[in-house]
């Protein structure tokens, strides 16, 4: 009795363009700006089991446009950061940390000193962006109720100093 091995050049060419096709749907697909961040740094907050990366942000006229899945960073002054995120992806958990919480950001330690909720429209963000004598995070994400255009009334914003 023989065994022929035959091969069908046919299902060779079917196989691979399957492949080559659902290969394109699920890179087509995925969601925007899931990879296309040029990353920056790294956040840990190891108390919410938060680990991003950080990818620095330019102003848009006067907007900041916030990362879908990743955290962004913005500075105008020496020693201050702004960090924002979602709190729908990345910063979902940030409403459960604690003051003294420990922060690692870009390779450097701090400690949450304060963690306030405030109405979008009391935010002076030029208070909140000028400059520190310590090297300072704030950390900012929607809070409150949500309205109709995915954005917030509140917004949770944490102040982190260097250690």
């Amino acid at each position: 009795m023989e065994i022929r091995h035959s091969f069908d050049v046919k299902k060779c060419v079917l196989c691979a363009y399957f492949v080559t096709f659902f290969s394109y749907l699920f890179i087509g697909f995925m969601p925007a700006g899931a990879t296309d961040y040029n990353v920056s740094a790294r956040i840990s907050i190891p108390s919410i089991n938060l680990m991003s990366d950080v990818t620095t942000l330019e102003l848009d006229g006067r907007k900041l446009h916030t990362p879908d899945t990743i955290v962004g960073s913005y500075s105008e002054a020496e020693n201050k950061t702004l960090l924002i995120g979602h709190s729908s992806t990345v910063f979902q958990d940030l409403d459960e940390t604690e003051v003294g919480d420990a922060i690692w950001y870009s390779g450097h330690g701090y400690q949450i000193v304060d963690s306030v909720t405030l109405l979008k429209s009391d935010i002076n963000m030029n208070k909140l962006l000028e400059a520190e004598e310590t090297d300072t995070l704030i950390i900012m994400t929607c809070a409150g109720e949500d309205l109709d255009n995915h954005d917030a009334t509140h917004r949770l914003i944490l102040t982190a100093k260097a250690v």
